[in-house]
């Protein structure tokens, strides 16, 4: 039996060094190639997890969750005594219409291109949405040549003011804050992408001024050539609930200890709270059985509140507006097969949003939203990720 950590990032990589250091078998799955997750994007703190004994497996995901034994992807089993999830957040998109042309990414993905390959996505590029990743996005594309414009659909500074407990709180993050005074030139408030334009590719973009609620107050056309929308994260929920655990707010409930309310089954990072890398490393450090003061989480749950996602933008979309882009539905589709409707599973059958290959990951909050219904039931699927059918028919073998 052994303590399995879920995830390689901040949040992982420490809960795994420090379960190592207390003695303990550690095994560390991650889906990536790398250690390091989307923040690090490299080997990080590589060396000592080997130094340390800890058994990384790469490049393999946990796709189900039966009592405590996990099924990973190359039809492989392992028994868990001490679960720690660490599964993270993926970027969080809203929809307008022509998001769906080619050269409309998300946050994360012009990041990973910039950062991991040193690529620009475009010259003229536009960092759209809301939240304080827009700004390392902005950072990074600039340094490898991109020209940026970058706009915030919310009064974030204006926000901030209203927050001092929780800008003392996350006080470190100002000098973290200071190193992006390259982006501040091209950053504007309260202004969105509302619509992307082109034939074969995106061409120009509605760039609106909004109200607070984020209705449109005055609309242009601009030309782009590459487009970069982010509207916060959704934490990756999928294996936290197939193990049971309690789901708040729509983040995984945790107490002092990062403990879930499932004794064996422990919780860090994002799909807690987003919060950082800083917060998730320390989450990570408790949950592994290290030492630690509680989390101080005021600043996370500011972030909610500052970068609020409003419900001015469901009126950026017209009928033909796609929703779920891996069945092709349209807002007009999703309206009109899911009237009376109120469960998502019945939702999903009638308008096929949410059935594709992402399983609702990318559709699932937007659909949530629109329908108000709960987000968190997007990722309630018994199995985690698609797989190929050998891997049920495999008789799985137990991972050493």
């Amino acid at each position: 039996m052994t303590v399995v950590v879920v995830g390689a990032g901040p949040a992982g990589v420490n809960a795994a060094v420090t379960a190592a250091k207390a003695g303990r078998e550690v095994l560390l799955i991650d889906s990536a190639p790398r250690i390091g997750g989307q923040y690090h994007r490299q080997s990080f703190r590589a060396k000592e997890i080997r130094a340390k004994g800890v058994r990384h497996l790469l490049d393999t995901t946990v796709w189900a969750i039966e009592g405590n034994r996990l099924h990973l992807t190359g039809s492989r089993v392992v028994t868990a005594e001490k679960l720690i999830l660490a599964t993270g957040a993926y970027d969080r998109t809203l929809p307008f219409p022509g998001w769906d042309l080619p050269g409309v990414y998300t946050a994360g993905a012009a990041q990973a291109m910039a950062k991991g390959q040193h690529i620009a996505l475009g010259r003229n590029v536009i960092v759209a949405g809301t939240g304080p990743f827009l700004l390392p996005v902005a950072a990074s594309l600039l340094d490898v040549g991109a020209k940026v414009r970058v706009f915030e659909a919310n009064s974030a500074s204006r926000n901030w003011l209203r927050e001092p407990k929780a800008l003392i709180a996350g006080r470190s993050k100002l000098t973290e804050l200071a190193g992006y005074a390259k982006v501040a030139p091209y950053y504007r408030e309260r202004t969105a992408v509302i619509a992307a334009h082109g034939d074969d590719r995106v061409r120009e973009v509605t760039v609106a001024r909004l109200d607070r609620d984020w209705n449109p107050l005055r609309v242009k056309r601009i030309p782009a050539d590459a487009v970069c929308v982010g509207y916060g994260f959704v934490p990756q929920l999928e294996l936290a609930i197939a193990a049971g655990c309690r789901i708040s707010n729509g983040f995984v409930e945790v107490d002092a200890d990062q403990r879930t309310s499932v004794p064996w089954v422990f919780a860090a990072g994002e799909i807690t709270g987003i919060g950082g890398a800083e917060q998730a490393a320390h989450e990570g450090i408790i949950a592994g059985g290290g030492p630690g003061a509680p989390v101080d989480r005021r600043f996370a749950e500011a972030l909610t509140r500052v970068y609020p996602v409003k419900t001015g933008w469901r009126g950026w979309l017209d009928d033909d507006t796609v929703i779920c882009r891996c069945e092709k539905v349209t807002h007009r589709k999703l309206r009109t097969a899911t009237q009376g409707l109120i469960a998502t599973r019945a939702v999903k059958l009638a308008s096929r949003a949410g059935l594709g290959v992402c399983q609702g990951r990318m559709c699932g909050a937007t659909v949530a939203d629109l329908l108000d219904l709960d987000p968190a039931t997007f990722a309630r699927r018994p199995i985690a990720i698609p797989i190929p059918l050998g891997e049920l028919a495999a008789n799985p073998v137990e991972e050493q």
